[in-house]
């Protein structure tokens, strides 16, 4: 085939030669189990033996440092620890135990969709390392050619996103999505990348590819020239003819800060609190910038102690988002005390959002629990089609609205964004999906209420310069994306947008 597809990451194209990642390598055929004691002792020795591991890959101030730190909690978890401590006293030994614990987890989240099915990656990247250290055995590390090239692999875990180096031109996997957190760490890294391309295999060392993420194809031999790189441009947001579009970044940690100013984001558009308590730093950063707190989106992939309930069949359409904080209030009250107080001793302008909202009452609810704790301006994410296509009522109750296209995508379509053989269908560009966004937006004009969108699409330049043209005023993505939307906005008039959104509505 003269070109591979899959899922791109990014807006760039690079041309280099193939280097694989080898598959781990096969283990030794399991020995019988000795002691009771003896395996257990190798197991939770194994489980904390791979939380170092990837704390000592985490490089401090980096995107990848949060999701190791995350990932190694999940290695040393104590329930997932009591699970495979129980099998192991049921007869099996550390490594089979260890492995069994892990696969029904990574059952439950695939079953689950969604950005929970995302995780199981990382899952699977914890179970071999703990398989590895069992058998006494090292994983390959990342190949390290001296030269320019272009990695391919069956699936990269954040592990191995951590320690690539500068001579990775590009990145082409067999397996997963644009919500992994390979994507995520890829389009932070501004490499380009081709994910879940199910030919990538078929590529061999040395063979020259061109990676172009944009339009999500791998092109066999050499496709583009090069051409001398210019500093990015940190303006404010705008189109060719002056319409103010704030550029915002996505924090998830502090380690983001440094990202986000130095590509010059308007502020924070969505600031996960799932992994970040540090609130005060934040507001900090940004004085005179808008901040906008997403409070717990408990649940799905992001479970908490007292909002989550791991035994639901479906966690993504669960008890999750504002349905968990409504019925656990104490949480969220304590949550929005620590935002009000942060931001007492900060000049930023802090928002607060609720999560997962499908029905007017949750957004009103809301907003009077936020007024109470001296927090006056609300919001809400649209990311389910009921709160969309009731934006109107709902955005009468809160101040502003943000869009959260990869839910509102997966839900519209009915189609987890991780399932490859639906990749097609994780198209935010997908009719019912621009109708329901123009829908919010046209509500949103009415009642004077900003709406903004934080979901991947706004990372798309050019899907960027679509959603202006619904009448979305501010797009918020990962730092390593903002320079080429702001340059994408650039090339076009406010009427242009609303053509190009209107043609496409059509």
């Amino acid at each position: 085939m003269a070109e591979l597809r899959g899922t791109g990451v990014g807006r760039g194209v690079a041309a280099g030669r193939v280097v694989r990642l080898p598959d781990p390598p096969r283990l030794p055929p399991e020995t019988e189990p000795g002691s009771v004691e003896a395996e257990r002792d190798l197991a939770v020795h194994a489980l904390s033996e791979v939380a170092s591991q990837l704390r000592a890959l985490a490089r401090p101030g980096t995107e990848a440092a949060a999701i190791l730190e995350a990932q190694a909690l999940m290695a040393t978890d104590p329930a997932l620890v009591d699970e495979v401590l129980s099998i192991v006293e049921s007869g099996s030994g550390a490594r089979q135990a260890i492995i069994s614990a892990l696969n029904g987890y990574a059952q439950g989240l695939s079953e689950a969709g969604g950005y929970l099915a995302a995780r199981v990656a990382d899952l699977q990247d914890i179970g071999r390392r703990a398989a590895a250290v069992c058998a006494g055995i090292s994983l390959p590390p990342l190949p390290r050619p001296g030269h320019p090239y272009v990695l391919v692999a069956r699936e990269l875990a954040p592990a191995d996103m951590a320690v690539l180096d500068d001579h990775v031109l590009a990145l082409i996997t067999a397996e997963g999505g644009p919500t992994s957190h390979a994507a995520i760490l890829a389009r932070g890294m501004g490499i380009p990348a081709v994910l879940g391309c199910a030919e990538a295999l078929t590529l061999t060392d040395g063979q020259l590819v061109t990676v172009d993420a944009a339009r999500g194809l791998v092109l066999l031999g050499r496709h583009v020239a090069a051409t001398p790189g210019k500093a990015p441009s940190t303006a404010p947001g705008r189109t060719a003819d002056g319409h103010q579009v704030l550029l915002q970044a996505n924090i998830g940690s502090p380690e983001d800060i440094a990202a986000a100013l130095e590509a010059g984001a308007e502020g924070v558009g969505l600031m996960r609190t799932e992994f970040c308590d540090s609130y005060a730093e934040v507001f900090q950063a940004f004085p005179g910038y808008r901040v906008t707190v997403r409070v717990f989106d408990a649940g799905s992939d992001k479970p908490l102690p007292g909002l989550s309930n791991g035994r639901e069949p479906n966690p993504a359409l669960g008890m999750r988002g504002v349905r968990a904080l409504r019925a656990n209030p104490e949480i969220l009250d304590a949550q929005l005390r620590a935002i009000a107080d942060a931001a007492a001793g900060a000049s930023a302008h802090v928002w607060v959002m609720a999560p997962m909202v499908s029905h007017h009452d949750e957004a009103a609810w809301f907003a009077r629990r936020a007024a109470s704790h001296g927090l006056p301006t609300a919001g809400v994410m649209i990311e389910v089609p009921s709160a969309a296509l009731t934006a109107r009522e709902v955005l009468s109750h809160v101040h502003f609205a943000s869009i959260g296209t990869n839910d509102l995508t997966q839900f519209t379509l009915a189609a987890d964004r991780q399932l490859g053989a639906l990749a097609h269908l994780q198209d935010p560009e997908h009719p019912a999906v621009l109708h329901l966004i123009a829908q919010v937006c046209q509500a949103g004009a009415a009642l004077a209420r900003p709406v903004g969108v934080c979901g991947e699409a706004a990372a798309d330049p050019r899907l960027a310069c679509l959603l202006v043209g619904l009448g979305v005023t501010s797009l918020s993505m990962a730092p390593g994306a903002i320079a080429e939307v702001r340059e994408e906005l650039l090339r076009y008039t406010l009427d242009q947008c609303r053509a190009m959104a209107r043609s496409t509505l059509e």
